[in-house]
């Protein structure tokens, strides 16, 4: 028989045992770490930030960035093109007022040649038919920083009247102007020329059109071809896109010219353009003329974009309303691109790989 001083005695040493290890039981649960919460997804909305005619180039790790600001030139340089909207611009250049080229800049691109930046720009005196592409160079490897010095003009003689929308074309070791003009002085509607370039700011005469409006989807509100750029795939093929129909209307949309495997750009037999445009409005996701695109390459390397400028309601035409969107692209099996659909405003997009 244990005395009751001996039960007492084991009592007071479990109770004493239990305070000293309060956890020495199976684990509850109570204590344990919630779970971490999901990786934040990488997206970014568009529109970018407000303006037209957008142009990209990379260089370095560097995009450099420009688009119509009306009045001068101005340059963005940043790492992410989804930030475009949150970095300050510089202005680079800017006409004395009453100059030729003082008025309505427009559609600036920027391109490093044989080590210096050129800088290929709309712009006139006032008046619509004084509109002409000029030329500015930069000789420091940072275009941010240094001397613009104008060029002057860049025609051919065959074609010195209204000219807007120039870009460059490196094929085969050599090097093409393209833009967009008037058959004359009086005509009004918009083809695409070429000429070749004997150096960045001289071409060499004559100049020959390769591509006029002649079908329905490029003529809504006038006939017009505008805006192009070149995009060459993985295996060097080129192709040519476009902006058709009055940028005033909201059936803007992208065109498509190919160049014949081993064509001459100069020839315009050499160049097939698309039955139907490739790039088209999307009411649906608030995207009303889309056009004046231009592309690149995200930072990786892995991604091709397509960066360009639509308006988000219906009629808002050529003002200060459109802003600048940018998607992923992917390549048909053929190897052509292909563009798909605007993509809605306001609704989150993955980055571009790598940012």
């Amino acid at each position: 028989m244990v005395s009751t001083n001996k039960k007492l005695s084991v009592l007071t040493c479990i109770i004493s045992i239990s305070f000293l290890f309060p956890f020495c039981g199976k684990n509850n649960g109570s204590t344990s770490q919630p779970p971490p919460p999901p990786p934040a997804t990488k997206t970014f909305i568009n529109p970018l930030l407000n303006g037209a005619d957008p142009w990209v180039y990379k260089k370095d790790g560097f995009y450099y960035y420009s688009q119509t600001v009306g009045n001068r030139v101005a340059l963005w340089r940043t790492t992410a093109v989804s930030k475009l909207g949150s970095i300050t611009s510089t202005e680079i250049y800017k006409a004395p007022a009453g100059a030729a080229n003082a008025e309505n800049v427009w559609a600036p691109e920027i391109h490093f040649l044989d080590g210096k930046w050129y800088v290929y720009y709309t712009a006139g005196a006032g008046p619509d038919d004084t509109q002409r592409t000029w030329v500015l160079e930069n000789s420091n490897a940072d275009p941010l920083t240094g001397t613009w010095v104008s060029k002057g003009r860049i025609f051919t003689n065959n074609t010195d009247f209204w000219a807007i929308d120039g870009t460059v074309l490196e094929y085969n070791s050599s090097r093409y102007f393209i833009w967009s003009g008037r058959p004359g002085p009086v005509v009004q509607n918009q083809n695409i020329y070429i000429a070749k370039m004997v150096n960045p700011w001289t071409l060499e005469a004559p100049a020959v059109m390769i591509s006029n409006p002649s079908m329905p989807w490029e003529t809504n509100g006038g006939p017009v071809n505008e805006a192009p750029q070149i995009l060459k795939n993985n295996s060097g093929k080129v192709f040519l896109l476009f902006s058709a129909s009055g940028c005033w209307t909201d059936d803007y949309a992208l065109g498509q010219l190919t160049l014949n495997d081993g064509g001459n750009p100069m020839v315009p037999a050499d160049w097939v353009k698309k039955q139907q445009p490739v790039f088209t409005k999307n009411p649906g996701g608030n995207a009303y003329g889309p056009g004046h695109n231009a592309f690149f390459k995200s930072p990786d390397g892995t991604e091709d974009w397509l960066i360009y400028h639509a308006n988000t309601s219906t009629g808002q035409g050529c003002g200060a309303n459109r802003n600048i969107r940018t998607q992923k692209f992917t390549w048909n099996t053929d190897g052509t691109p292909n563009f798909g659909t605007p993509v809605p405003t306001g609704v989150g997009t993955n980055l571009p790989s790598g940012e």
